[in-house]
């Protein structure tokens, strides 16, 4: 039985037993997989998968078991490489970050800037996507870390610690007449089309629940998830933009106006997630430092210590910064 074999069946279960998926993932070829799994059912003197022709068509139940063992094996090795690297090359290494475009496009640009100048050893990877998909990477462990506002929390083996708060800003043309609206009020905000994120992205059910608390129902004509489309489209006349008060820049943006809107929706926490169990290299900590001065390493390594998120959300009652 080699390691790299049990690498082979835990990349094939975990691309949903597509052999090309898992030939590309870990740059082998499918047929070096194919054969390498036969070896081990040999070996083994059983089936780990069952068969329709030539392609892979269910995990059997004893295979179920050696597939939850070799994802242990893998992650403990991984681990091994990282503590050794740690020793002898503490300044060098990869970083796999994944998140949503506001997050990349406004937030961290800064941040990331100074964690390069730290460390330029450090080869880092952004990835990104919607908030469900960065949650599955990280609990995957395709990804060491993930930065979102929404999703993570549905995932069990997921570790979260919060980064800070946010709310939103109505965004409009400089000549629209909600510019004259002093208080701005959701009932003013109702009467006009609105541009906004789709459902369960950047803190959209916040924004539904405060329409639906006062009995209003927002007319809601075009949805994105990239704030940068929204800005466009409001641009365009289409409606009245509600985006993430970050997101909108004073000088890209000098057309469109920004109205606070912090007095209208509650605001919501960015955390960053990373699976339990992951061996956090010094970069990894000095990250996350950057991002959240509050993250200390001693902080984190009390978070990583703690058997419940309950019990993290609880050390971290403090007061965030806010964007």
């Amino acid at each position: 039985m080699k390691l790299q074999q049990l690498r082979y069946v835990w990349e094939v279960s975990r691309q949903g037993l597509n052999i090309s998926a898992a030939a590309a993932a870990l740059h082998t070829s499918q047929p070096g997989i194919s054969k390498q799994i036969r070896l081990l059912e040999e070996e083994l003197g059983l089936e780990l998968f069952t068969r329709t022709g030539k392609q892979l068509a269910a995990i059997t139940p004893a295979g179920q078991r050696i597939v939850d063992l070799a994802g242990h094996i893998v992650a403990d090795a991984t681990t091994i490489k990282q503590l050794a690297l740690e020793h002898t090359d503490p300044h060098s290494g990869n970083l796999s970050i994944a998140t949503t475009h506001t997050q990349a496009r406004y937030w961290l640009p800064k941040r990331i800037a100074g964690f390069i100048r730290r460390y330029p050893g450090v080869r880092l990877h952004m990835n990104q996507g919607t908030p469900m998909q960065i949650a599955e990477m990280v609990s995957m462990g395709l990804v060491d870390m993930a930065i979102a506002t929404e999703a993570m929390e549905h995932f069990d083996n997921l570790l979260l610690l919060p980064l800070y708060r946010w709310n939103r800003s109505i965004v409009v043309p400089a000549d629209h007449p909600l510019n004259e609206v002093r208080p701005l009020t959701l009932e003013a905000i109702a009467e006009y089309p609105i541009v906004t994120y789709v459902f369960g992205f950047t803190g959209r059910f916040q924004l539904d629940s405060a329409f639906a608390a006062l009995g209003l129902t927002p007319n809601v004509v075009f949805t994105a998830t990239d704030a940068d489309v929204i800005k466009t489209y409001v641009r365009l006349g289409l409606g009245i933009g509600i985006v993430a008060h970050m997101a909108y820049d004073p000088k890209i943006d000098c057309d469109l106006c920004a109205l606070e809107a912090n007095h209208l929706f509650d605001s919501n926490v960015t955390k960053i997630g990373m699976k339990r169990g992951t061996f956090m290299r010094r970069y990894m900590y000095d990250l996350l430092e950057i991002l959240a001065p509050h993250l200390t390493r001693a902080t984190v390594e009390q978070a990583i210590a703690m058997p419940s998120q309950a019990e993290i959300d609880a050390l971290f009652e403090l007061d965030l910064p806010v964007y």
